[in-house]
């Protein structure tokens, strides 16, 4: 075992806020479908040096994915232990602090890792921390949240088996305890 997972420990799943865990699925599948099948790497290079111009320009779309495609080939992380310890609450956390456990090559990665900085702190912490948990999946517990997921699981057995518990309901609410004729 090397680098980050030997620091932390293969025992140590940690677990990371839902909301972190959906968007490294994401981000995921975003990177396999501008990769195409089958992969188009010029186009994704390209994709990649648009996104971030514009996020080095101080621009951008505002939003989490995207800021954390455009930063997950440029970004190295410093602090693994630091970055999954933040990875547990979405909203709340210090993206200075953030900023400091990563960092972007010189040229225009670091360019862009100074303006979003500025422009968009919080976004990019959680775009930050998107990127590392991606880069690094052996390293969290991805339990899978989602609606889809939880309604896989359901085998329908909370269904009431019962009619006698919806009838005792109905007649709570019989104002003249007429019975209707039962």
């Amino acid at each position: 075992m090397t680098g980050a997972a030997h620091d932390i420990g293969k025992h140590n799943m940690r677990r990371v806020h839902p909301e972190f865990a959906y968007q490294s699925r994401e981000l995921e599948g975003q990177i396999e479908g501008i990769l195409g099948d089958p992969p188009n790497r010029k186009n994704y290079k390209q994709m990649v040096d648009a996104l971030v111009g514009e996020y080095a320009s101080g621009g951008g779309i505002e939003d989490v994915n995207m800021l954390a495609f455009a930063l997950v080939d440029q970004i190295s992380f410093n602090d693994p232990k630091g970055l999954l310890a933040e990875a547990e609450d979405y909203e709340m956390g210090d993206p200075a602090r953030v900023f400091a456990m990563a960092s972007c090559a010189d040229g225009e990665a670091a360019k862009m890792y100074a303006a979003i900085a500025e422009s968009f702190p919080d976004l990019a912490r959680q775009a930050i921390i998107t990127a590392f948990l991606h880069k690094n999946p052996r390293l969290w517990d991805d339990d899978d949240q989602s609606l889809d997921q939880l309604a896989a699981n359901d085998d329908g057995d909370d269904d009431m088996d019962d009619d006698q518990a919806t009838d005792d309901f109905a007649q709570m609410f019989d104002q003249d305890g007429d019975d209707h004729g039962r």
